[in-house]
């Protein structure tokens, strides 16, 4: 496979930009190659510089739930932009967005579109320690809420430590606050309520883990901490920007059957355009600017082309719902087919989102997934891409399944997969 141009925009792009990427997955450290540099998408499909042609599953990390360039999509953001880029005033597109997803989701009362799904789980949790009036959060080792200070933290010694900061340039103070607990062990969770639960605003957590690779939750998990929450007077916060719209229109709150005092949402909400969106409980959400006193503003929040875009997507999923079910299917096939291959592989699966781990062991929380042999995926992400498949370039990253892979897509897959030794 000859990928000469991305080599050369590659070597370029690393005098402008720290590592030549705009994020750092996007440098394909972790599977030891160049990246490839992406000159179109369709479909299921997307083309390198050298023309190279993929079947991929990435999916931009998850809003290409209808596939690239849907045309009804792509027709709807050309006609916005003609009216204008941004406004920086209030649109009656927002309203129709926010009311569609409201209609979806009616745990969510009320809400506020931002930019990005680090923005909105930064004031989610911004809302929850001002409505509580308490500092300290809990949020689970191995999930990932975007990279704002507070939350960009990993595990101390041990499970009741406050958090240590995970990046160079994060202040211990930034995390004192934060508490660690272990996904899916409610132990864990129930000590750090007994240590400190008059002091904890909110329990952040995404429902299914999709950031050390996709964790699903015990059956009791999420009912756990909703109950817990509830009876020490903090707030559950589920932080959706992967599962919203990805596990149906309803997302995890309807497919676990739990609601959230808060739910954040990204990627699908969006069309495939920059999009954030908190909202939760309208008692919460009233303590937001300029009702309350939690501040939160953005120039380009709710900017009319990104909302066009995700109006037309939430639109195109609620008329055509059988969707679900056939993304649902083609992630079973490629389930079948890891567990019918000779790799020693761990499949976790949920509706369209699902991980390979290269491991023996079951993964139901961060040390099984970080049981994996990182190697053996660097090994199987290459042989997958020249046999023209795109998958994530990291163990610790989900394959997403979208409306736009075509059965001969789904079968290609799983005979590349079966052949894999």
């Amino acid at each position: 496979m000859n990928t000469e141009k991305s080599k050369v925009l590659f070597e370029e792009a690393k005098n402008y930009m720290p590592g030549g990427v705009n994020s750092p997955v996007r440098a394909f450290n972790a599977v030891g190659r160049n990246p490839l540099f992406i000159h179109k998408a369709k479909g299921s499909k997307i083309y390198d510089e050298d023309g190279n042609e993929f079947i991929d599953y990435v999916c931009s990390w998850g809003p290409g739930i209808l596939g690239h360039a849907h045309p009804k999509v792509i027709e709807a953001v050309k006609n916005a932009c003609d009216y204008g880029l941004t406004y920086g005033a209030p649109t009656a597109k927002e309203t129709e967005l926010a009311r569609l997803i409201t209609t979806l989701m009616p745990q969510i009362e009320m809400l506020r579109l931002v930019s990005s799904g680090t923005e909105a789980v930064m004031s989610a949790v911004r809302a929850a320690r001002g409505f509580t009036g308490r500092d300290m959060i809990v949020k689970f080792r191995g999930c990932y809420h975007g990279h704002s200070d507070g939350l960009l933290v990993k595990s101390g010694s041990g499970l009741l430590s406050n958090a240590v900061p995970d990046s160079a340039g994060v202040p211990a103070d930034y995390t004192k606050n934060t508490l660690i607990a272990e996904y899916n062990n409610k132990k864990s969770v129930e000590e750090l309520f007994d240590k400190f639960g008059k002091n904890i605003a909110c329990v952040v957590v995404e429902p299914v883990a999709a950031n050390m690779g996709v964790v699903l939750p015990d059956k009791d998990f999420l009912p756990f901490l909703r109950k817990i929450t509830e009876e020490n007077g903090s707030l559950l916060i589920f932080d959706e920007v992967i599962t919203g719209f990805r596990l149906g229109l309803g997302g995890a709150g309807e497919y676990f059957g739990v609601k959230a005092d808060l739910t954040t949402l990204g990627k699908i909400v969006g069309g495939g355009m920059p999009i954030g969106v908190f909202g939760g409980r309208k008692d919460i959400m009233s303590c937001v600017s300029p009702l309350g006193k939690v501040y939160q503003a953005g120039t380009l929040s709710g900017n009319p082309v990104a909302v066009t875009a995700g109006i037309e997507t939430l639109k195109l999923l609620m008329e055509n719902r059988d969707i679900y079910e056939k993304i649902d299917k083609s992630a079973a096939k490629i389930e079948k087919a890891f567990n019918e291959s000779s790799a020693k592989v761990r499949v976790n699966r949920i509706g369209s989102l699902m991980s390979a781990f290269f491991t023996e062991k079951e993964v139901r929380d961060y040390d099984g997934a970080t049981s994996s042999d990182t190697a053996e995926y660097a090994r199987y992400f290459g042989y997958m891409l020249e046999n023209g498949i795109y998958i994530a370039p990291s163990q610790f990253e989900a394959m997403f399944v979208s409306a736009a892979h075509s059965e001969e897509d789904i079968e290609k897959t799983c005979k590349v997969i079966k052949e894999f030794k």
